[in-house]
């Protein structure tokens, strides 16, 4: 009997559990950061990156969660993300990283023919309450889609309802990995009406076959209709969704 009652509480234990209820949980400031390189500098930029940034990241208080660069590269973009504890913790994180000796005597000398970044570009976030526990995860090769949706007008929290009930789920039946969601933190431009997350798909191709068989599936289309009909209309503004396919630098820790 005993045995058997111990069964019983562990299944409704894992009955209860859930991602959403795990990520509720995760009341961490995410950073993500897209760096543009000067023509020809790239190569330097991530070798800075592969060689002493990360580790005075690491060094700071700072996660890695992943680097990518995108499949097609016109803009000689990096795109990374960072974790820290709470938006306060990141402001001291990059006091002490750009004050650290080390890290001066590293710009100094990768920059000694010139910068290596023309411009950066932050938006600061806050998983949302549906997301998977967020972490780097080796588990390569694949490609990754970050996806950022702007919702039409009072309609951010239908959207999240959205993905939270249905859209999740339907995403892994129709094999697609997902990674990660973030609202903006409210100090953030369009913080009101914006959405990114970030899904791995074996291949390009596979990523298109995915979002195929998902558009036609009789459940989307169902809860896409119902939630639609809610608000009165589309919940993402005209041309609100944008994709940007994306690979894993070889230094990053999520591959």
């Amino acid at each position: 009997m005993k045995a058997l009652f111990t069964l019983a509480v562990l299944a409704m234990t894992l009955s209860n559990f859930s991602p959403q209820a795990a990520a509720a949980a995760d009341t961490r400031c995410y950073e993500m950061r897209v760096y543009y390189s000067p023509q020809g500098k790239l190569d330097d930029l991530h070798a800075r990156f592969r060689n002493h940034t990360l580790k005075l990241f690491a060094k700071h208080g700072m996660e890695s969660i992943g680097y990518w660069v995108p499949m097609d590269n016109t803009e000689n973009k990096l795109v990374f993300i960072l974790a820290y504890p709470s938006r306060e913790a990141r402001e001291q994180s990059w006091k002490a990283f750009v004050a650290d000796p080390e890290w001066k005597e590293v710009a100094k000398k990768t920059e000694a023919n010139g910068p290596i970044v023309a411009k950066v570009e932050t938006f600061f976030m806050t998983a949302t309450d549906y997301s998977p526990s967020i972490k780097a995860v080796a588990s390569g090769p694949r490609v990754f889609e970050l996806r950022t949706y702007t919702a039409s007008p009072g309609n951010l929290a239908g959207l999240n309802a959205r993905f939270r009930n249905h859209t999740v789920k339907l995403f892994a039946k129709h094999g697609m990995t997902n990674f990660a969601y973030w609202d903006l933190m409210p100090d953030q431009k369009d913080a009101d009406k914006t959405l990114l997350y970030i899904l791995g798909h074996a291949s390009k191709a596979a990523a298109d076959a995915s979002f195929k068989s998902f558009r036609e599936d009789p459940d989307w289309v169902a809860a896409r209709k119902a939630s639609e009909e809610k608000a009165g209309g589309s919940l993402t503004a005209p041309g609100g969704v944008k994709s940007l396919f994306l690979v894993a630098t070889d230094y990053s820790p999520t591959k």
